[in-house]
């Protein structure tokens, strides 16, 4: 296709997944009070004397006239997201997928279907640390002082949690692709996994919000183990490829044992 055909293409699918989102923002107003209640449980769930409330009480300050307007709103984009997300989703998909050849085209059904589990269950479990994390937290208050959170500041936490442990746990996912797409050797990954493990403990420590030991290690210790799956799968695949192509592993320009026979054959005996 000329250029100005991809960009009107791009165009309609952009227009199309701005409307699917629209829709879904119109329905995240609609249901946010549940989705409200369901975000500011792990708060709630604090003992009251840690959160500096009476018991049965479970309140959010706001501190600006606009400020709990503006919390709906965030609030029903981040619904408006996922609700559409099958929808703009496949926008993007049918943009990109013409020049994909078939077997990138499988990888990438299979990484889909494999990194929306995953990080539902980053998600989760950032959703079940959060309490925790927020109780360590606030033990450092000073005897006498009570903890003020605005709305605001809590749904920014909780939604960096949930992100930074959902994509977390995808970042191994995308080592596996980039092995069968024959970007990444399983040599490599083993060349570099202590340098890759303590990263992935020093990337625990800087992207939790609340930067507690418990809320790092819950995040960096299934980091680490969904990794050495990772690179047993790179392993695995990198050998049966070995087994199915036994010269895919040599350079363009390396000859291949079979052929430097034959020219040793063929050359004459002095």
């Amino acid at each position: 296709m000329p250029l100005m055909d991809h960009l009107r293409e791009l165009r309609k699918r952009v227009v199309k997944a701005a409307i699917f989102i629209a829709l879904g923002i119109v329905a995240g107003f609609m249901v946010f009070e549940p989705v409200w209640e369901f975000l500011k449980a792990p708060y709630c769930a604090l003992p009251a004397e840690v959160r500096g409330g009476t018991e049965g009480s479970c309140d959010l300050i706001f501190t600006g006239i606009f400020d709990a307007f503006f919390l709906r709103f965030k609030v029903a984009i981040i619904i408006g997201l996922l609700v559409s997300c099958p929808f703009w989703l496949y926008q993007l998909w049918a943009f990109v997928a013409p020049g994909l050849q078939g077997r990138e085209k499988g990888y990438t059904y299979a990484f889909v279907g494999f990194a929306v589990p995953l990080f539902l269950g980053g998600s989760a479990l950032a959703y079940y640390v959060t309490q925790k994390g927020m109780e360590i937290m606030f033990g450092f208050a000073p005897e006498g002082t009570t903890p003020l959170i605005t709305m605001d500041n809590y749904l920014s936490y909780i939604i960096m949690m949930l992100l930074v442990f959902g994509a977390a746990f995808v970042l191994p996912l995308i080592v596996v692709l980039l092995n069968f797409l024959g970007a990444l050797s399983h040599a490599t990954i083993a060349k570099w996994r202590r340098m890759i493990l303590f990263l992935a403990f020093v990337f625990a420590a800087i992207a939790t919000p609340g930067g507690d030991p418990i809320t790092m290690l819950a995040l960096a210790v299934p980091v680490v183990v969904l990794f050495e799956i990772a690179e047993l799968v790179a392993f695995l695949n990198d050998r049966r490829k070995g087994v199915a192509e036994p010269y895919g592993d040599l350079d363009d320009d390396e000859v291949s044992p079979l052929e430097e026979d034959e020219t040793s054959e063929a050359a004459p005996k002095r």
